[in-house]
């Protein structure tokens, strides 16, 4: 199993980014998958996950409405939509094979992560 970030970067408050997460080594449309982040000094937060048809997604209450993920399964990518984003949202940003909040903080493979920086 493989995951690897990427599309992080430096916005201002009230910017825009779009990450992704290209998959490898499993079978990606056949399960949920999830993004967690994780801010300076803090713990590993989950923020969303998707179900494997990318029909159903799940958001932390602190990213509702701002943040929206997706997935291909013909190019083996998940996404994640960050927008309206606050200094708060600066953290190191991880996909994980998981279907949820639990396995997502558990010993779920995640990638590398991509950096997002909001000042």
């Amino acid at each position: 199993v493989q995951l690897v970030e990427s599309g992080g970067g430096s916005v201002q408050p009230g910017g825009s980014l779009t990450l992704a997460c290209a998959a490898s080594g499993f079978m990606f449309s056949r399960y949920a998958m999830s993004w967690v982040r994780q801010a300076p000094g803090k713990e590993v937060e989950w923020i969303s996950s998707i179900d494997s048809a990318g029909i159903q997604p799940y958001y932390a209450d602190s990213v509702k409405g701002r943040f929206t993920i997706s997935r291909d399964n013909t190019r083996n990518i998940l996404y994640l939509r960050l927008t309206s984003l606050e200094n708060e949202d600066t953290a190191m940003y991880y996909c994980a094979k998981a279907g949820g909040p639990k396995t997502a903080l558990g010993g779920a493979v995640r990638g590398q992560g991509t950096q997002v920086t909001v000042s």
